[in-house]
């Protein structure tokens, strides 16, 4: 099986280049080093490697994308953390995680019941009706349903649809994790089951499209549920439309700096890098800042890959904190996020880095509504 597995992934391409490992946010503060792993793999090739570093991965994918010979490191470690969740060798807050999938449909151990309670009395938003029928069947997700904090850019979205007319509605308490961590995490049966039941889901409705609001629920559905015949979009590509075609307006007069900081998932795995500029820069008074890492060179927040329920001990800076630390370098007041896992460890970091007073961290969707 290990033989097959290094096979599967092109390890035998590797030329031992280390490109991956130079662009890996966390080599340089955790143990995982991804050139040793495969070198270490060869070596062992009729064996399977057992390595606790592999919890570390982010799974932002730059070492795939980087590798001349196209070697796939990045789903060789997501297998070996497969063999890994078999034997039961797995974080317990990541295991508590995936067991809350498994009982309530989210990974952050709160009551299905409770999944609509970010709707406030002033917002209007329909839950969809077996055998009734939308335009856009708007995917909240997890986080944006649940953390007070990700709540905002659900609401902020909301806002922005129903001022431009748009006919949207969501599952409500039926929806259900897409499972993109719990395949990232390794949980292969429980990702199955996922893809199997919100297929079957899916089904129950008529709508056009889905749209997202994290990029994690974006690229699980375009790119890993093969029976989904619908189009799936990012909600940042449903404001350029909306902006596009004149159903949205805005005046450009915010204006504070603002930087845009791309997602792993949606910029790098899925190259959606325009729109989200194309939607900010709308609204904004100055020039839209940029980091100089971005785009495919973004660098990764640390919450990716499970990431979000398995903490990386170390002694130095989180990516998250080296990222805000740029933001103000480049004299930014705002870090604009769209993906709610950004929104979340760039706000920790911007806390534990003491800029409280001088950055915020906003999702694109609420810097809009500052515009209204």
């Amino acid at each position: 099986m290990a033989q097959t597995l290094i096979e599967q992934h092109g390890l035998f391409g590797c030329v031992q280049c280390g490109r991956c490992v130079a662009g890996c946010p966390i080599s340089i503060r955790t143990a995982l080093n991804t050139r040793k792993l495969i070198y270490q793999s060869l070596l062992e090739s009729k064996k399977r490697v057992q390595s606790p570093d592999i919890w570390c991965c982010t799974t932002c994918k730059t070492c795939s994308d980087r590798c001349p010979k196209g070697v796939e490191i990045m789903e060789y470690i997501v297998a070996l953390r497969r063999y890994q969740v078999e034997r039961g060798k797995i974080e317990p807050t990541a295991r508590n995680a995936l067991e809350s999938i498994l009982k309530h449909g989210n990974p952050w151990e709160r009551a299905r019941e409770k999944r609509t309670e970010w709707i406030t009395d002033d917002l209007d938003v329909r839950i969809l009706e077996e055998g009734e029928s939308t335009d856009v069947l708007l995917f909240v997700g997890c986080t944006p349903a649940y953390d007070p904090e990700a709540q905002k850019s659900a609401r902020a979205l909301a806002k922005l649809l129903n001022k431009a007319g748009v006919d949207f509605a969501i599952l409500g308490t039926a929806e259900s994790c897409c499972g993109n961590e719990v395949e990232r995490m390794g949980e292969e049966g429980l990702f199955e089951m996922l893809v199997e039941e919100n297929t079957e889901l899916f089904s129950k409705y008529k709508f056009n499209r889905i749209v997202t609001i994290s990029p994690h629920c974006y690229n699980t559905f375009k790119n890993e549920y093969t029976a989904l015949d619908f189009e799936i979009i990012h909600y940042t590509q449903l404001l350029q439309e909306l902006i596009e075609s004149g159903a949205l307006k805005f005046d450009g007069k915010i204006g504070e700096n603002v930087i845009f900081h791309d997602p792993c998932f949606l910029g790098k795995q899925n190259a959606v890098f325009d729109p989200p500029r194309f939607v900010l820069q709308s609204a904004l008074e100055n020039e839209l800042l940029e980091f100089d890492r971005n785009r495919e060179r973004s660098q990764c927040c640390e919450g990716g890959g499970g990431r979000m329920w398995i903490e990386v001990e170390s002694d130095i800076e989180r990516t998250a904190e080296e990222r805000v630390k740029d933001a103000e370098y480049f004299g930014a007041e705002i870090i604009a996020t769209s993906c709610p896992f950004c929104m979340l460890t760039l706000s920790d970091a911007v806390k534990t880095t003491g800029l409280e007073d001088k950055l915020r961290v906003i999702d694109i969707s609420e810097i809009l509504i500052i515009d209204y």
